[in-house]
């Protein structure tokens, strides 16, 4: 038997039986422990749970190199036979199976028929019960009972290890009387058996009254997780100003020469533009000479044709104090020089105007590539050199992946390999010049993400120090491999889902799937090995498996994309732009537009380097708002909601330049909701003493009257309004034989609007407007 778990309640009877079995996956491993608690056991079930307990206690005994599998099994069955031989036919037919990177190894299982010999080093699910069982019990659902136990076992040399053994499946430890009849008779016979330790009251399990919820435990850790955060922000601001990681760095551009003297200048041809690709310069005929001007130095160039069939020219230049122009070293080291901006030429050739356009956009954009591929390399940090695995060991590969962000060139991608070396990967093709060193040292986290519900498993590696990849600066690498490929049917008819081509086909998929997703963690496995050899403790190094149980959809960019948590980063790695957020780096998260009817809200991170930009991740589902709770408060991150978006770019600002007054005034303390709507409802008690004047004209009071009564107003008051009327207003009398008339009108069917109703309601608005101040404010009244 097996359940889900969820936030019901356990039910425990006379005669319960309450079956745990929890499973748990480290580094790809499993394992697995199951233990039965008994809640005012009959000598039924304490009687077949001591069975139980021996006949597990010597299939575990039986594990011993060189034994058969069978042994196991057929121990536990001896022990049954003689304690209870009528408890044979309920006993399982296997006594657990193997377990490791799979939870059941198929080929290990623990039953009569196996025949294979145990060896050092196997590791097995010892899992024996009894099933079906009956007890005499007055209550239908307890009739039917069963028993479990499961440990995981290590065979070793000499002892064989239960490495769940700390979980004490011993009768004193496992069952509980809760019987209020039996309970005094047995005190004595609890103490010695159970000991104060073991001992558990009603309450404790099932407790309705005195239960703190879980919401009231997140607000208590939450409440805590302020008081440290304040204290942590207040000593960091203390200790000076941050330097931000993101400082912007002063780009200095070489000297733009095209030519060194008058002598380079090659002979003009017809006092027409020319190009030289050589010396990257566009030469134009002005007043009869050849200037030479730099490509990098024009910013855009265009033709067009009009009707007489003359084309013109248009070359606009970067010129200092335009928007959006750099400041360059040539700019501020000329200040006092004088700059042509544009400059237009007409031809009656316009093959040769396109031309002419083409080649120095082709030109351009070649310059521009190179130089910002030069700036970027000028920031890089230095690496150590890659040492390749020579005769120390033979490198681990896997071969046939594609990389993420792509090498530039316009040929046919190809895959590559991946090779894990002494200090670090290597990632090449077989063309040359497509090769990618990332060094252990400069890894900051590492993922493995396998196919689920993507159509892609990869490997992703987030740097400490940006990298060239081709001829892009990145902090992200990703090697992947599709594990399925699109497929688009041509026939234009359904197929049945029951077609043996259909069935067949989407079984290759799934082989495939596994396949790759097994070779990805037999190369994770392997290097987690070579991580956790000495040389490499101080780098803390270990993949990381995203858990897409905890995931959200949200839009971190500008598309939708689904994020994922582990145990250190919060990351989207399938979609780019990648996301890697480490949760050391966050100072806080505030949850915005959360309130009643929200389809959707914002997460916006703010990082403990105030400097740095907030991250927003926009349009999470309202679905998804407690899951996130329980996590960030899991993570032991503070969080705070707010109805709208607040402006952190000057909130940030506002701390920076003044970090004691934002000390004082309670940390973050401002962005809790809670105090804020508490301050508000003050607020509104104190408005509350207003009263409107009654010195205003007739035709304003009928308009307050109107605008200001309640929309739902009960019997009540209606009737102490019409008494207090008739003790003070002058139109009580018009006032009855109205309502009277309207009555006999509505039983009638006739609502005609007649002379003689108009006047008598502009006596009643007549007479209430001559109310004394004294009065209570009018209500609407109701038809």
């Amino acid at each position: 038997p097996s359940a889900a778990s969820n936030e019901e309640n356990l039910y425990y009877d006379s005669a319960s039986v309450i079956l745990c079995a929890v499973g748990a996956r480290y580094n790809s491993y499993c394992s697995n422990i199951a233990r039965t608690f008994l809640i005012d056991a009959t000598p039924v079930q304490s009687k077949a749970y001591e069975v139980l307990l021996k006949a597990h206690e010597a299939a575990i005994g039986m594990l011993k190199p060189g034994n058969r599998i069978s042994a196991a099994y057929q121990a536990a069955l001896s022990v049954v036979e003689k304690e209870a031989p009528d408890l044979v036919p309920n006993l399982t037919k296997s006594a657990g199976t193997g377990i490791g990177l799979e939870f059941r190894e198929s080929g290990l299982n623990l039953n009569m028929k196996n025949e294979r010999v145990v060896k050092a080093g196997m590791v097995f699910n010892v899992s024996l019960g009894f099933q079906n069982l009956q007890c005499a019990s007055k209550n239908p659902k307890n009739k039917n009972f069963s028993l479990l136990l499961a440990d995981t076992v290590i065979v070793g040399e000499q002892n064989t290890e239960v490495v769940t053994g700390k979980s004490s499946k011993a009768v004193k430890d496992v069952a509980y009387s809760f019987n209020e009849d039996e309970e005094e008779e047995d005190k004595h016979v609890k103490v010695e058996t159970n000991g104060s330790d073991h001992f558990m009251s009603k309450t404790v399990l099932r407790s309705d009254n005195h239960e703190i919820s879980k919401e009231e435990l997140r607000r208590q850790h939450q409440a805590e997780l302020a008081r440290q955060k304040n204290e942590e922000t207040a000593r960091r601001l203390a200790g000076g100003p941050e330097t931000g990681v993101n400082r912007a760095i002063a780009k200095t551009a070489a000297d733009l020469i095209a030519y060194k003297n008058v002598n380079d200048l090659p002979p003009p041809r017809d006092f027409m533009i020319q190009i030289d690709q050589k010396n990257e310069a566009v030469l134009l005929p002005i007043y009869g000479s050849m200037v030479p001007f730099h490509v990098a130095t024009i910013r855009t160039v265009s033709s067009q044709q009009d009707t007489n069939r003359n084309c013109f020219i248009r070359i606009i230049f970067n010129v200092p104090g335009t928007p959006f122009s750099s400041h360059d070293s040539n700019s501020l080291k000329n200040q006092g020089a004088i700059y042509l901006k544009e400059v237009s030429f007409r031809s009656k050739d316009p093959r040769h105007i396109s031309e002419v356009v083409q080649q120095i956009k082709t030109l351009r954009r070649h310059v521009v590539a190179r130089e910002s591929e030069k700036a970027e390399r000028a920031t890089l940090v230095t690496q150590e050199k890659l040492q390749l695995a020579g005769n120390r060991f033979k490198p681990i590969r896997l071969p046939d992946l594609w990389i993420r962000p792509v090498f530039g060139g316009r040929g046919r991608k190809i895959p590559g390999t991946l090779e894990a070396h002494v200090n670090g990967f290597r990632y090449s093709t077989t063309r040359a010049d497509e090769r990618v060193d990332v060094m252990y040292g400069n890894i900051k986290h590492a993922f493995f993400q396998p196919a689920e519900k993507e159509m892609i498993t990869l490997l992703h590696f987030h740097l400490h120090n940006h990298i060239m990849v081709g001829n892009k600066k990145t902090k992200d690498v990703q090697f992947y491999v599709e594990v399925m490929d699109v497929v688009q049917t041509l026939g234009g008819g359904k197929r049945s889902a029951y077609d043996p081509d259909e069935i067949e086909e989407e079984q290759r998929e799934r082989d495939r799937k596994n396949k790759i997703n097994m070779d990805f963690q037999s190369f994770v496995n392997r290097v987690n090995d070579l991580w956790g050899q000495p040389q490499f403790n101080g780098l803390d190094l270990e993949f990381d498996q995203p858990l897409r149980e905890l995931g959200f959809h949200g839009v971190p960019h500008k598309a939708s994309a689904f994020i994922v948590p582990t145990s250190s980063c919060l990351v989207e790695l399938v979609e780019t732009p990648f996301l890697v957020v480490t949760l050391s780096e966050i100072e806080i998260v505030n949850l915005e537009r959360v309130g009643l009817g929200q389809k959707n809200f914002d997460m916006t991170i703010v990082f403990k380097d105030f400097k740095r930009d907030v991250l927003r991740i926009d349009s999470i589902p309202s679905t998804s708002l407690d899951g996130i709770k329980e996590w960030l408060d899991t993570t032991d991150l503070k969080y705070y909601e707010s109805r709208l978006n607040l402006n952190w770019r000057q909130i940030l600002k506002t701390i920076t330049d003044d970090p004691q007054s934002f000390i004082e005034n309670g940390g973050w303390e401002f962005l809790n909701l809670e105090a804020s709507d508490s301050e508000s409802e003050d607020e509104e008690e104190s408005d509350q003493g207003y009263q409107p004047s009654d010195m205003e004209s007739e035709s304003e009071s009928e308009d307050d009257d109107s605008d200001s009564a309640s929309l739902v107003e009960s019997e009540d008051e209606e009737e102490e309004d019409s008494e207090e009327d008739s003790e003070e207003e002058k139109g009580k009398t018009w006032e009855e034989l109205e309502r009277e008339a309207s009555n006999a009108d509505r039983e009638k069917g006739n609502q005609s609007d007649s002379e003689e109703d108009r006047r008598r309601r502009k006596m009643k608005a007549f007479g209430k407007s001559r109310a004394p101040p004294s009065s209570a404010i009018p209500k609407r009244s109701k038809l």
